[in-house]
Parts: C-alpha cells; sequence; structure tokens
C-alpha cells in the first residue's frame, strides 16, 4: 500500500495536467504574489508545458497555436470553477459544471495504446479537434474523481494570497496548500506570530 490516493494511472495523469492547465492560464495569485496570465506566444508555451506528459519526456511534443491555447485557455477557466466550488463544499455545482463540459465537447470512451503503454481508456471530443480532446479527457478526469469516494481532493491553496488549485493525493486527505512553498510561508508565519505573541 503506497502513501498516495491513486484514481488510476491515467487519471492522475489527466488531473496533473489539468491542475497545471489551471494554475499556468488563469490570472490570480500564486506563492504570496499576483499572477498575470500569460499572452499571445507565452500562452502557447504554457500551455505545451502544462499538457506535456512530464512523466515521459523524451515523447514528442504537440504544438499549439493561438486558437487552440486561446480555446484551451477559456476552458480552464470552467475547469477552475469545479475545484473552487469543491473547495468550498458545493460538490453539485462541481458537478454540473462538468457534466455540461463533458456534454458539449462529446466526450465518447475509446480504447487506446500508444507510446508504449498498455491499453487504457481514452476519451475524445465528438468533433476531433484538440480543444474538444482536451476538454472531454480533463472533464472525464474530473468527472470520475468527483463520481467516486474522493470528491473532496479537489481544492484552493490555503497560503494567503495564493489561489492556485491542486488535488490532494496524500493518503489522509490533510493538504491544504498547492505547494510545498506555501505550506512553508504559512508555517514560517504562524513561527514569528508565536514568536512575537508568546501569550498566544
Amino acid at each position: 500500500m503506497t502513501g498516495q490516493v491513486d484514481f488510476n494511472s491515467h487519471t492522475d495523469a489527466v488531473i496533473a495536467m489539468t491542475v497545471r492547465l489551471v494554475n499556468v492560464v488563469t490570472p490570480g495569485t500564486a506563492r504570496g504574489r499576483t499572477y498575470e496570465a500569460p499572452g499571445g506566444e507565452a500562452l502557447s508555451v504554457a500551455v505545451t508545458e502544462a499538457l506535456t506528459h512530464r512523466a515521459r519526456p523524451e515523447l514528442p511534443r504537440d504544438v499549439y497555436g493561438p486558437t487552440d491555447t486561446a480555446g484551451l485557455a477559456a476552458v480552464a477557466h470552467r475547469f477552475r470553477s469545479v475545484f473552487a466550488a469543491v473547495d468550498a463544499g458545493d460538490v453539485d455545482s462541481a458537478a454540473t459544471v462538468v457534466n455540461e463540459l463533458l456534454a458539449e465537447s462529446g466526450a465518447h470512451p475509446q480504447l487506446s495504446r500508444h507510446d508504449g503503454e498498455p491499453w487504457h481508456l481514452h476519451y475524445h471530443g465528438d468533433d476531433g479537434r484538440l480543444v474538444s480532446s482536451w476538454t472531454a479527457g480533463c472533464a472525464t478526469g474530473l468527472a470520475v474523481v468527483l463520481g467516486g469516494e474522493h470528491a473532496d481532493r479537489l481544492g484552493v491553496c490555503k497560503a494567503p494570497a495564493c489561489d492556485r488549485v491542486y488535488v490532494d493525493t496524500s493518503r489522509n486527505g490533510t493538504r491544504r496548500f498547492c505547494s510545498t512553498t506555501c505550506q512553508s510561508r504559512v508555517k514560517a508565519a504562524a513561527y514569528r506570530e508565536r514568536r512575537l505573541n508568546p501569550s498566544r
């Protein structure tokens, strides 16, 4: 038994890509600072990096053009709303958004085998376009999480001045931060507060 929750290897990878996509293309705050989403060519690079299969860096990367990256950025805002709804305890709203995305993308299952991997289930969009296919895949990954026993594992960072999203794969379900950087910031602030106000 490992110390982490595994949905399944493909779902884990898709959810991780969804988190990266949301965090890189949606503005807000990150690790204590204002975060401006990239634009233009920088957006294309950011989307490409977010959707690259990091576990297999030797695989060729897709190149996403301006139309695709703009479409994926728009969908990422809707994905963010799913994380925010779950974080607020409103799984019903999260499920509604995911169902809308599944319907709009025309997600349909297909067994696929590629890059030396065993057969696994992919979900593709009905028009064969990149944006609808990524929407279908990511929305299905979110649906697997929301429809399972770990629906509460999607969240928004609890550190001050950070609204990046995460998926909690810890065994005990106690993750509250997007990164160890934010966790360390909060711990350091609490330590300073105790030193300044020892009676508290």
